[in-house]
């Protein structure tokens, strides 16, 4: 009797597994990046992985090559610009709805078709992405753990770096080889109000047994928004005062520009950079902020005065730019805390028990960049097939929800943007492409300068 063997079905049941293993795999390598942010100050994080040369591109092990280290892979980068300025929702009490725009957004970069009636065209096609990048401060404070867990229960699984651990790395390097000092926090008001970066800085520090150091946060309230163009926040067209107008003024009780320390702001008065309230005799009566430069100048002035009233005596070395917007004004910020460092006022020097003669700016695109490197490499996801275009989208609010109230400018309005609720289940926004229409010239104006290959790569795009 002759014995039946499955012995060699098995073993080519295995092979075939494995084929099949290893082509899921290769096209897996073969998908782009997906970089998010709120606004377009995560480009910065993408201009780091665009130019960084950190590591071996052979053994992926730290050390320069002469090669750049993401030169294979491309990227899809989102900004949400409709549902931003992300860090107003948590004093708002909205962090729920924060958290539910982060989930969309990351659905959609996962996804390989999208809707585009929104351009008289059907459905749009478009790559899943193999890894997640949140190169968003607020995102990675409110919603890391919820995409993380969003992430793990999708097909492809893919492996999620967020900000905040990268900046904090840096802050601490600095700190280890030079004099200790106070290390500041400059982020949006929502990072700030997450408690993100002080926890982390504490757990890390522990972690490689230094001493806890010296944390002081500003909540960087409208600056984004302003570097954004947000119209609650800056117009550049403005003339005149507005009743719209949302930022840091004499009236604003939270955020208020205090008249005794107008020579110690410096705003900058020029081209209507700061609007005035003015009675009928001619006194200004409210001042608002109508630049990022004056949106600096205030929030650096007002975390000194904090620490001065707190009377915190270890002056501030390192400053961590907790949001990705924040690079973009870094020679702005070197400038006024220079400004203030040698500011003499009745013979003293107001602030240089605060603040160090140099500041280390901590900017976390770079960090970041090396985190994902890491990551990608640990999961044998870099690319080893076809490199395919760089991709740019954008939120834009959808017209088709007819309760949705917009501005002059055609974006929600505040008061709509975060008087929504979470679980509705409803569309409140379109996902299309980069255009001139949606982006401001003035905000290519800014990539074209301050970013160099992003722009070149938008303008491909």
């Amino acid at each position: 009797m002759k014995v039946f063997s499955l012995r060699p079905f098995i073993l080519v049941f295995c092979l075939l597994s494995i084929t099949i293993a290893s082509a899921q795999v290769a096209s897996k390598r073969s998908l782009p990046i997906g970089v998010f942010d709120s606004g377009t100050g995560g480009l910065t994080v993408l201009e780091a992985m665009l130019t960084l040369d950190a590591f071996n591109n052979v053994t992926g092990k730290p050390g320069a090559d002469g090669k750049l280290d993401f030169e294979k892979e491309y990227f899809e980068y989102l900004a949400d610009q409709a549902n931003m300025p992300y860090g107003n929702y948590a004093a708002e009490k909205k962090t729920k709805l924060l958290q539910e725009h982060v989930i969309k957004n990351m659905d959609f970069l996962l996804k390989t078709k999208y809707d585009l009636t929104l351009l008289n065209q059907g459905e749009g096609e478009k790559q899943g992405v193999k890894m997640l990048v949140l190169a968003c401060n607020t995102a990675t404070a409110f919603a890391l753990d919820e995409v993380k867990d969003f992430a793990s229960h999708t097909a492809s699984q893919p492996p999620v770096v967020g900000v905040i651990n990268a900046g904090v790395k840096a802050a601490l390097a600095y700190q280890t080889t030079h004099t200790k000092g106070a290390i500041g926090v400059f982020a949006t008001a929502g990072t700030v109000a997450s408690d993100g970066y002080p926890k982390t800085i504490r757990a890390m520090a522990k972690k490689l047994n230094m001493s806890e150091p010296v944390i002081v946060s500003q909540g960087g309230f409208g600056l984004a928004d302003a570097i954004d163009r947000d119209y609650s926040f800056f117009v550049d067209t403005a003339t005149t005062y507005r009743k719209d107008y949302k930022g840091p003024s004499v009236l604003n009780n939270k955020y208020k520009i205090d008249t005794a320390l107008l020579n110690v702001y410096k705003f900058n008065k020029e081209n209507n950079k700061l609007l005035c309230e003015f009675d009928d005799k001619g006194k200004c009566l409210d001042i608002q902020l109508n630049d990022p430069e004056n949106y600096v100048r205030y929030h650096l002035v007002s975390l000194f005065e904090k620490m001065r009233s707190e009377q915190i005596t270890t002056p501030m070395n390192t400053l961590i730019l907790g949001c990705t917007h924040y690079p973009f004004m870094r020679d702005t910020i070197k400038h006024v805390l220079k400004e203030l460092y040698n500011l003499k006022l009745n013979g003293n020097y107001p602030y240089r028990a605060v603040l160090a003669e140099h500041v280390e700016l901590i900017d976390p695109a770079v960090e970041t960049a090396k985190e994902a490197y890491i990551a990608m490499r640990a999961m044998t996801l870099d690319n080893n097939v076809k490199k395919g275009q760089n991709k740019f989208y954008i939120t834009v609010p959808n017209p088709a929800l007819p309760e949705a109230k917009l501005q002059q400018d055609g974006w929600f309005t505040y008061e709509y943007k975060y008087g929504r609720n979470e679980g509705e289940n409803k569309k409140f926004v379109r996902f299309v492409p980069f255009d001139h229409k949606n982006i401001s010239q003035a905000t290519y104006d800014r990539l074209k300068a301050a970013l160099p290959r992003v722009y070149a790569e938008v303008e491909r795009n």
